[in-house]
């Protein structure tokens, strides 16, 4: 049997990999998914004329989807259908359920103004495509100097 010395800043380096580790999970990274309702995951940029979100919205239609803005907030809400209800049986059981079904809803606010009856909307192959047209007053206005 040997014995080892105990240094405690060993102990106080994994006392803060640790917190580290809880605030990332708790504030830094998104949920992907809650006990009750599912988080879509999306994808927000801006061009000199549009701002753009991607979401992925594997399975669902254009029906499916209701998307609104209210001032400065987008909402994507709708619903993926489960493809087995979730159930126990006598001659089989569930060993993973991983699959998340059921309703989502997706608020984002936005950064700039945008003109919300010029919005384009797209679904295709399971990826949904916003183009959002800014607002003519926060668009980038070049103003002529005149000499004189």
């Amino acid at each position: 049997m040997s014995v080892m010395r105990w240094r405690p800043s060993d102990d106080l380096v994994t006392l803060r990999e640790a917190m580290d580790r809880l605030f990332e999970e708790s504030f830094v990274r998104p949920v992907a998914r809650r006990a009750d309702r599912a988080e879509l995951a999306a994808n927000v940029w801006e061009d000199k004329d549009a701002l753009h979100v991607v979401a992925r919205v594997p399975g669902l239609l254009a029906d499916d989807l209701d998307i609104t803005i209210s001032g400065d907030s987008l909402s994507i809400r709708g619903r993926f259908a489960s493809d087995i209800e979730r159930q126990e049986s006598k001659e089989w059981r569930w060993y993973n359920s991983e699959l998340w079904y059921g309703p989502f809803e997706r608020t984002i606010v936005l950064p700039t103004l945008v003109q919300s009856d010029k919005v384009q909307a797209q679904v295709s192959n399971g990826v949904l495509h916003l183009t959002l047209p800014k607002a003519e007053e926060v668009k980038p206005k070049t103003i002529k100097v005149k000499v004189g």
